[in-house]
């Protein structure tokens, strides 16, 4: 019988502008922080310049944050290489579980190690994945996944691609989605029939943005008082390119680029929107197309990782290489408002079974068999 936990958790890809994997450790350790008052958490952070929120030590009693001036490049390059210094030496601290919400351990004396994988997209694709990322990531994933306690991945999908790439043993992938975000009133919000067109996520390679504006263009060709496309996001590699042809024709005047959109306005985003697309070439969950199926707006996504199982009937799915497909559906959701509304609808309903307490528990049990195998 295990009591309480003492769980280090590197919260580090929440420190700053929280994308997917930011988002997903940030709601995580909430929701655990709630449901598993008895077991203290702790989060572990380092950055030159960047300092973690004051109110994170308020999620709980036994919630602590360790926080340290170490550049990230630097600790990563330590950690990546020899694998040292140990967690518990730098945070000053005994634990029983070191949690990596990333495909790399938490380097550890004696805490039982987990890592999450997010997708493979790494591994297919390393040049267009940040510098860092595409450097170390291909190399050691697969051997840290075999040596981790536990692989946390988002989806079934994912536990499939880890298990037959990285040899991993069934057993040991444990599947825990994320939740929806906890709205405010978001029952009571309307079909947004004279709403724009949206774009979730980082502005990169993997999300198809130029297949999107592409797409885009050729709608405006058929229906010139199509709705605007507002691009949600932070730019990321390659960006920059993409974010010039907004100020050229076809797309000058009729596309926005928002940049990244905090907590406080994602919601409101997402409630102007008539659709959301995401036609990304490789998702391990797809946390904006729950995001907007939660709040009733149907999905334009691709036929490509775990997008088909979470999508389903709540919107289109489309061949990301095919833009003409993508034009398609665009003008479907455009053409029917019953469709469309029905669409959104099914998302609600769709949504319900992904709550952040379910990711907490499936998270604890995780932990739970990771010490009872140490």
């Amino acid at each position: 019988m295990i009591g309480a936990m003492r769980v280090i958790v590197d919260y580090r890809p929440a420190l700053r502008a929280r994308s997917g994997v930011g988002e997903y450790v940030h709601q995580a350790v909430r929701a655990f922080a709630r449901r598993y008052p008895g077991d203290s958490l702790t989060l572990f952070t380092s950055s030159w310049k960047d300092r973690p929120d004051s109110a994170l030590a308020a999620l709980g009693p036994a919630v602590r944050v360790s926080d340290h001036r170490i550049p990230v490049g630097v600790l990563n390059l330590a950690w990546h290489r020899v694998e040292w210094p140990p967690v518990e030496q730098i945070a000053r601290g005994r634990y029983d579980v070191a949690f990596s919400p990333h495909p790399l351990l938490l380097p550890a004396r004696r805490a039982a190690q987990l890592v999450m994988v997010h997708d493979l997209d790494f591994m297919r694709h390393p040049v267009r994945s940040g510098r860092e990322i595409g450097r170390d990531y291909p190399r050691l994933a697969p051997d840290h996944a075999r040596r981790a306690r536990r692989v946390v991945v988002p989806s079934r999908y994912t536990a499939r691609e880890v298990i037959e790439q990285f040899n991993v043993p069934e057993a040991r992938v444990v599947v825990c989605p994320p939740g929806v975000p906890e709205w405010h009133d978001a029952a009571r919000r309307p079909f947004a029939a004279d709403g724009y067109i949206l774009f979730m996520g980082t502005l990169e390679p993997r999300k198809n943005v130029g297949g999107l504006l592409d797409a885009y263009g050729r709608l405006l060709a058929r229906r010139p008082n199509a709705p605007r496309l507002l691009m949600a996001g932070k730019a990321g590699p390659g960006a920059d390119r993409w974010l010039g042809a907004l100020a050229q024709p076809p797309l000058a005047g009729h596309v926005e680029a928002l940049g990244y959109v905090s907590d406080a306005d994602r919601q409101q985003a997402y409630a102007g929107a008539r659709m959301l697309v995401l036609p990304s070439f490789e998702e391990g969950f797809g946390m904006p197309a729950l995001e907007a199926m939660s709040l009733g707006v149907p999905v334009v996504a691709a036929r490509r990782g775990n997008l088909p199982d979470l999508v389903g009937d709540a919107g289109v799915l489309v061949d990301p290489e095919d833009v003409e497909s993508m034009v398609a559906a665009l003008d479907a959701l455009l053409r029917d408002d019953g469709f469309a509304e029905a669409a959104g609808r099914r998302g609600v309903e769709r949504s319900r079974q992904f709550t952040w307490e379910r990711t907490a528990e499936a998270l604890h049990e995780a932990f739970i068999a990771a010490l009872q195998e140490r």
